[in-house]
This record gives C-alpha cells, sequence and structure tokens, in this order.
C-alpha cells in the first residue's frame, strides 16, 4: 500500500550475542560477541547494505549483579561489552553513510569531554554520529565513581537538562567560517568567530570553547529514550530521535502523540522529533517455522534466568521469593528506569499474565512490540504503526546475532520496499541527512553570557 508519510527510518540495535536473554546460549548466535569487534563490524555494514538509516549501542557502566549470583553467571548482559565511543571510529573507518548512535550518560559524564569526543567522532565519520542521552538507570555505577548513592530521578534529569544546553553551547563555540587556514594572511582562524561559553549553572561551570572545530552536522544527532514525564520533557525540548518502547498500537499512539505536541508546545516543529519504537521479531518464510525458532530459543531460558531479568526491570525488586506461576505482585516505582517499570507491570495486569508467562513475553524484546511471523506479517506491523502514526520508524532488536538480522535483511527487508516503505539506495552522506533533519545553525544556544555570568537562555 502506498503511502503519504515519509519513508520508515529503520535502526539496528546491535546488542551483545543478541537480544534474547538466552541469545549466546544458541547455536546460531555469536558466542564472544562482549568482546568480537568483528562481530559489530560486519554486522554494521550489512546493515549499511541494507540502506539502514543507524546502528546503535547501549552502555552501562558497572556489571548489574542481582540477588542469584547463580542466575548472574549464566547471563551474558549481566558481563562486559566494549565501550560504544571507542568502537564507532572503527567502525566509520570501514563504512561510508551509515549513521553511528552510541550510548553516554550525563550522570557520570562531564559535558566538556563529551562534546570533545563527540565532535571528533562526528569528523571521524564525517557526519554520521549521533548521541543517546541517558541518565542511567544503573544504581550499581553509583560505586564506581566514588558515590555512595546513586543520584535520584528527579536531579538525574534536572543534571541532563542543564548537561545538553552545556553540549550545544560548546558545540556552537565555533562558527562554521572561523577557522580560515590562511596562507597568504597567515591567519589560521578568526577569533570574533570563536565564542567562550562562560556556562555558571547549578551542576556546571564551563567556560569554553571547546578545541575542536564544529563539526560536520553542527551537532551529533540527539537521541533519547526516557519515558517517564521528566523523560518526555527532556525529549521533547532537546532530542531529534526517541527511541521508546510500547507492547501495544494504542501506547505507541498516545506517546507519539504527547511527544510531537510536548515539541510543538515548546516552539518546535514536531516533524523535527522522529520516534522509533523497538520491535522484536523472529521472521521465517512461514508462521510455522518462525514459531519454531521462537521456541528453541526460549528453551534456552531457565527460570533464574527468567527470574533475575524480570527482577531488574521491575525495578530491582527482587522477585524470587513469590509463586512462579501466580500473579506479579504489587510493586512500588523504584529509582531505577521508571518508564521500563510501568510497561513490565501494565503488561502483566493488562494480559493477566502469571510471574513465568511475564519473563517469557519479554525475554527477547524488554517489553517491546514483538511479531513472530512471515515477512509479510512483520511488514504488515511496521507499516501498520507507520501509517496509525504510532512510528516514525523503528530500532529492530534481533533476537539472536548474526542469524535473526540476517533473516531481517533477506526476508523483510524486500517486502518494504515492495510496499514503497523504505529506501534501495541512500541519498545523503549524513546521519541528519539520512533522517531528513536539519543542520542546527551556528550560535543557536548558549553563545553569550549574561551579565549575572550564567551561559544565556
Amino acid at each position: 500500500m502506498s503511502t503519504v508519510r515519509p519513508p520508515i527510518k529503520l535502526g539496528l540495535f546491535l546488542y551483545r550475542s543478541g537480544h534474547h536473554i538466552a541469545a549466546w546460549l544458541d547455536p546460531r548466535s555469536n558466542i564472544n560477541a562482549t568482546s568480537n569487534f568483528a562481530h559489530y563490524a560486519q554486522l554494521t555494514q550489512l546493515a549499511e547494505r541494507a540502506c539502514f538509516d543507524l546502528v546503535f549501542f547501549a552502555d552501562s557502566l558497572a556489571v548489574r549483579f542481582g540477588a542469584d549470583a547463580d542466575a548472574d553467571s549464566r547471563i551474558a548482559t549481566r558481563s562486559t561489552l566494549l565501550e560504544p565511543l571507542s568502537v564507532l571510529p572503527a567502525l566509520a573507518a570501514i563504512t561510508s553513510h551509515i549513521g553511528l548512535v552510541a550510548t553516554a550518560t550525563t550522570t557520570y559524564n562531564h559535558p566538556f569531554h563529551l562534546a570533545r569526543r563527540l565532535a571528533t567522532i562526528d569528523h571521524i565519520s564525517q557526519g554520521r554520529v549521533g548521541w543517546n542521552l541517558v541518565t542511567s538507570n544503573n544504581e550499581a555505577e553509583a560505586a564506581n565513581f566514588g558515590l555512595k548513592d546513586h543520584p535520584r530521578h528527579a536531579e538525574r534529569y534536572a543534571r541532563a537538562g542543564e548537561f545538553v544546553e552545556v553540549l550545544k553551547g560548546l558545540w556552537d563555540s565555533w562558527d562554521d567560517d572561523a577557522v580560515l587556514r590562511n596562507r597568504d594572511t597567515g591567519i589560521y582562524f578568526d577569533p570574533q568567530k570563536v565564542h567562550p561559553l562562560h556556562h555558571d549553572g547549578e551542576h556546571f561551570q564551563v567556560r569554553g570553547p571547546l578545541n575542536v572545530e564544529r563539526s560536520p552536522q553542527g551537532y551529533p544527532v540527539l537521541v533519547q529514550a526516557g519515558a517517564s514525564d521528566d523523560g518526555r520533557h527532556l525529549a521533547a525540548r532537546h532530542s531529534e530521535v526517541v527511541f521508546t518502547a510500547h507492547s501495544t498500537l494504542a501506547n505507541a499512539q498516545a506517546f507519539y502523540a504527547d511527544l510531537k505536541n510536548r515539541a510543538a508546545a515548546l516552539g518546535r516543529d514536531p516533524h523535527s522529533l522522529i520516534i522509533m519504537p523497538g520491535l522484536s521479531f523472529t521472521v521465517a518464510p512461514s508462521r510455522a517455522q518462525a514459531e519454531d525458532k521462537a521456541a528453541a530459543l526460549n528453551a534456552h531460558l531457565s527460570p533464574e534466568v527468567g527470574l533475575s531479568l524480570l527482577s531488574a526491570m521491575a525495578g530491582g525488586v527482587d522477585l524470587h521469593s513469590y509463586p512462579i506461576d501466580g500473579p506479579l505482585p504489587e510493586l512500588p516505582l523504584t529509582n531505577a528506569g521508571q518508564g521500563r517499570q510501568h510497561l513490565v507491570i501494565d503488561m502483566a495486569r493488562r494480559e493477566g499474565l502469571s510471574i513465568r508467562q511475564l519473563y517469557e513475553r519479554i525475554a527477547a524484546g524488554r517489553g517491546h512490540a514483538s511479531v513472530v511471523g512471515t515477512p509479510a506479517e512483520v511488514a504488515d506491523h511496521i507499516e501498520e504503526w507507520h501509517q496509525s502514526q504510532a512510528a516514525d520508524g523503528f530500532n529492530i532488536l534481533p533476537p539472536a546475532l548474526p542469524g535473526d538480522f540476517a533473516d531481517f535483511v533477506e526476508l523483510v527487508i524486500p517486502e518494504l520496499r515492495r510496499r514503497g516503505l523504505f529506501r534501495s539506495a541512500y541519498e545523503a552522506n549524513t546521519l541528519r541527512g539520512h533522517l531528513g533533519l536539519s543542520r542546527p545553525a551556528p550560535g543557536q544556544h548558549h553563545r553569550h553570557a549574561t551579565a549575572a555570568g550564567h551561559a544565556a537562555p
């Protein structure tokens, strides 16, 4: 079916051996993916051949320990992973078009350091970098930075808001034409076009300017995934791409409308905010084959691992003492990621799921929408959500890597192209170009200090 909406955007969420909690046990997956750069390189190159908009990397700054040490030892996602901002330049060197998005927390980073690294990688990649802003929902990270307690939810988002303002100010500190490199006059740069920031805020004091000239995209594309009210406010104000998790069309539509309306209320063009829900899938030529593939992967899932996953997603509440075939108990919101806590609790209540049924439901997609079926059925889901204003695109979550992503490229991408929903060739060279986002004009944020010494709003 033809569409009047822009073509869909597609991101590949690269996550170790795959998104299923037991993926590393499956013979189709790469067992050493956590430390194998070639694994990520090959998948990124495959995504580029398929003309994906971007690949995406999550991150954490601490090994996650749950209440069950035996279960922890069985979960690859509890263990190590390569630092994503170090991976991006290596991927940039072996690709030419695909966008490269990495996560870095505002809670345990400093804006000057991160602004410099991201601007550098944007230069290296010639304008293909995006930054996924998170506020750290892993409370164990605090101890790695000399803190006794993880900052509270509202405090993390207040810091994040100021963090982004400082980054934008630093990226704006060099005008596009500030660097002259004029051998005839002997002038390398125009000092009138380099602007100290003089930011003096609640969380940061940063003089500036940045010691990296303005990068090809002006700013790396700003990505965010918060679903709480604080997260939505931050997204509406600053984000250009929002990754989100919804298991139903109605919830996705409500989130989509809310974010677009919030952006418009802040004076932004709603089209400048691209919403990309996650999509977990298992695809095969027939539904029976797809169901068999999904069942084979779930066969590797032990109750101990399932409970550990569910306990983490429920905000760190230990569920081991509750009957596994009984209902999910009433749970309080904790200081972890509140959007995901709401999602799994609502899923259990809405569908009447037992604890066991709930962890089986979220094992592959962590609460994201899931489709098990034929290429046409996966494409039907993508098309329906796109046409129904529930999504501008999707961040796809292959359960096992590399096999499930290869299946998506071979089976689903041709079906999307047949329907006129996805490109067959790149039309731009930067991530902003792929996504249809404008390049920020120099000097939009924080160029001049106020008389009080704070950065200008």
